[in-house]
């Protein structure tokens, strides 16, 4: 149960959304476009991160660019 403590784990990198445009999820209440979010874990297809509401969500990469 690693993921529990995954919010308590230093950032590995910055990523900005550039979209919320879920077609099977609703994630424009937990994402805006152009926020800038830090990624605490991360997959191959995933980005974990601490969402608006203030807890880890996993997220596809597609709605995010990375920060350099």
């Amino acid at each position: 149960m690693i993921h529990t403590f995954w919010d308590k784990n230093e950032t590995i990198k910055k990523i900005k959304c550039v979209h919320a445009d879920a077609k099977k999820f609703i994630v424009h209440h937990v994402l805006t476009p152009g926020k800038v979010y830090e990624v605490k874990n991360e997959t191959d297809e995933f980005y974990f991160i601490i969402d608006n509401s203030n807890r880890i969500g996993g997220f596809k990469k597609d709605y995010f660019t990375e920060q350099f």
